[in-house]
């Protein structure tokens, strides 16, 4: 496997490494926090192009709001699919009650809304809470189709 990019979702410095050391516990070379915890990062306007669109690893993002009892008990299962997806796939949520410009430029029309982009583009989406095994087989079939 060839190095690959991985933006640090601390600071977002970009670092390079060998794919075949993604499941190493990488250290970011700037902050030196991991650049994989399990958990999933925040996405924010200030944040969502390096996170996107510097990262070599699919992103898939969890589009939810606070007020919304669907996105509230799918939290933990995208947390359960951080901890099973990670390093191979970063994982993001993105609040639309905060960051209503980029809800508004995915065209998000419902909550949660679970987008999967590969390179900085969309490659697949879908609307609705998924249980933990239909949100990974998902994922699965969505990256290879």
């Amino acid at each position: 496997m060839s190095s690959l990019q991985i933006t640090c979702p601390h600071c977002l410095a970009t670092n390079r490494l060998p794919g075949e050391r993604l499941g190493d516990g990488p250290k970011c070379g700037s902050c030196k926090q991991r650049l994989f915890s399990g958990h999933p990062m925040n996405l924010t306007s200030v944040n969502v192009q390096a996170v996107l669109g510097k990262n070599e690893i699919p992103v898939l993002v969890d589009c939810w709001a606070p007020w919304c009892g669907p996105c509230q008990s799918f939290a933990p299962v995208f947390e359960a699919a951080a901890q099973r997806l990670e390093p191979y796939v970063r994982l993001a949520k993105l609040n639309t009650e905060a960051e209503p410009l980029v809800g508004e430029g995915w065209a998000i029309r419902s909550i949660p809304t679970l987008i999967l982009f590969k390179g900085g583009q969309e490659i697949q989406r879908v609307s609705g809470a998924l249980p933990l095994p239909q949100l990974m087989q998902w994922v699965y079939q969505s990256l290879n189709p």
